[in-house]
């Protein structure tokens, strides 16, 4: 199988990319694979909301730049900060264009939820399911473009690289190529070649590799694994973020709860039987 475009995962940056090379390159050829069903990543998970400036009468770019420096604690890098921040009203348009559905007021404006280190309302969301919204959204309009196909229950099991060529590829070698991937196709459990001009991995987080976890079963570091193994070594990754304010845990006659952030944010207090 030969494509122009390959893109491993099915989430909100699988997706997104897709849409955008699908736009700027009609005449290309764009294939998204996913190891599971088309919906099941990452972001259908995602609950609260998408913080985003949408009311300038009361918020600010520059309150919500520094909202941000304050909750990264010293890591961020403030430039990225401000293109995140400035480009957000932009990203969420195109969301919203693509087809999402955010919550409203009566008045027609989006209902805007606040959360965990923000100063302002400025979190827009559908219901406390904003993440399986977008999923939806985007793959809705990924399936009208015709260049675009979806490939389901196929995982991928290793970058093609030089090294499938013959040639010694270590984790000194510079200019390793990526020429596509092998995957195991689970409707023929047979192990099949994609090869591609150019690969995009949006593989997700991986959450499952830790005991405890809130992150789907799908969330098992598979991309990372493979660059790994194609390189053998990772560039620019920090630390793996978690977020221990987004839920709170109730314990109520030897049950576990977990209450979303955005029930505190929608003004929530929540009281234990004391």
């Amino acid at each position: 199988m030969q494509t122009d475009f390959l893109v491993i995962g099915s989430g909100i940056a699988g997706l997104t990319y897709a849409l955008k090379v699908a736009k700027k390159c009609p005449d290309k050829r764009i294939k998204i694979i996913t190891k599971t069903t088309e919906d099941e990543t990452n972001t259908k998970y995602a609950q609260g909301g998408v913080a985003v400036v949408n009311d300038l009468e009361h918020d600010s770019f520059t309150k919500h730049i520094e909202d941000t420096l304050i909750a990264g604690d010293g890591l961020c890098n403030k430039q990225v900060v401000e293109i995140v921040v400035k480009e957000g009203p932009k990203r969420v348009q195109e969301i919203i264009e693509w087809g999402a559905d955010f919550d409203k007021n009566p008045d027609g404006d989006f209902s805007l939820g606040r959360e965990g280190g923000h100063s302002e309302n400025r979190v827009i969301h559908h219901k406390d399911i904003t993440g399986k919204e977008i999923e939806r959204a985007l793959l809705a309009a990924v399936h009208r473009q015709k260049n675009i196909e979806v490939i389901t229950h196929c995982y991928v099991v290793d970058l093609i690289t030089q090294h499938h060529l013959g040639y010694l590829v270590t984790k000194s070698t510079t200019d390793i190529e990526c020429y596509g991937v092998y995957v195991l196709n689970e409707t023929t459990n047979r192990i099949e070649k994609i090869l591609s001009h150019i690969t995009l991995l949006a593989t997700g987080g991986n959450g499952q590799v830790y005991r405890t976890t809130t992150n789907p079963v799908i969330a098992t570091g598979d991309g990372v694994a493979m660059v790994y193994r194609a390189k053998g070594r990772i560039e620019n990754m920090e630390f793996i973020q978690f977020h221990p304010t987004a839920l709170y845990q109730a314990g109520v006659g030897g049950q576990a709860f977990l209450i979303s952030e955005a029930v505190r944010g929608d003004g929530a207090i929540l009281r234990n039987a004391d």
